[in-house]
């Protein structure tokens, strides 16, 4: 845990500000960042943050220790799996970390675009549905995307990037250059597993 945190740190100082960075847990933290950028034609900068175990608990101080420092124009929250016990015992408590976060978020850098994303729910858990809507909640009230990923068909990875190429091919562009829609960066993230099998 600790080397990976320190690398953040040495990366940090080699980063370019005003890219895209993703703030996640134990799933997020081996995102094939190079793979998708390069397949999907994303040329903003991207870099994961995540860490194992992350909590709403103790996010805004790993956000300032090492997200702050990349000035993100775009960031993908990922959080809230590693506090379900929290969560369940109490969710109001859970909500105020949270909007706390995003409120940080926002008094640091006013202009990032902020998305909140659910969790995968394939056995239908009554937990972890509770917890999506509260994190649906929590971004509608604060005015951020949500990004849904709860369904395991919510995207069709060949499709969008056969009609990305379609869009770029017409309008003479080789790629979306600047600032992807937050829920297509989310189903890009987010889909990626099944973009390995369908592409």
């Amino acid at each position: 845990m600790k080397s990976i945190l320190n690398r953040y740190k040495e990366l940090n100082e080699l980063a370019k500000t005003g890219g895209i960075v993703i703030f996640g847990g134990e799933k997020d933290v081996t995102l094939p960042l190079g793979e998708l950028r390069q397949a999907f034609g994303i040329e903003e900068n991207m870099y994961n943050r995540s860490i194992v175990g992350l909590s709403v608990k103790n996010a805004i101080e790993a956000y300032k220790e090492y997200v702050a420092p990349l000035v993100p124009e775009t960031i993908i929250l990922h959080i809230g799996m590693a506090d379900m016990e929290y969560f369940t015992k109490n969710a109001s408590a859970f909500d105020e970390n949270y909007r706390a976060l995003i409120a940080y978020i926002k008094k640091q850098n006013k202009k990032c675009r902020i998305a909140v994303v659910s969790f995968k729910n394939d056995t239908n858990d009554s937990k972890v549905k509770e917890l999506n809507k509260h994190l649906k909640y929590i971004a509608d009230s604060e005015k951020c995307e949500y990004g849904d990923i709860t369904s395991k068909n919510v995207w069709n990875p060949k499709t969008t990037r056969d009609a990305l190429d379609f869009v770029c091919s017409i309008a003479g562009i080789r790629s979306m250059k600047n600032r992807h829609p937050l829920y297509d960066l989310v189903k890009i993230l987010y889909g990626y597993e099944a973009a390995y099998s369908s592409l």
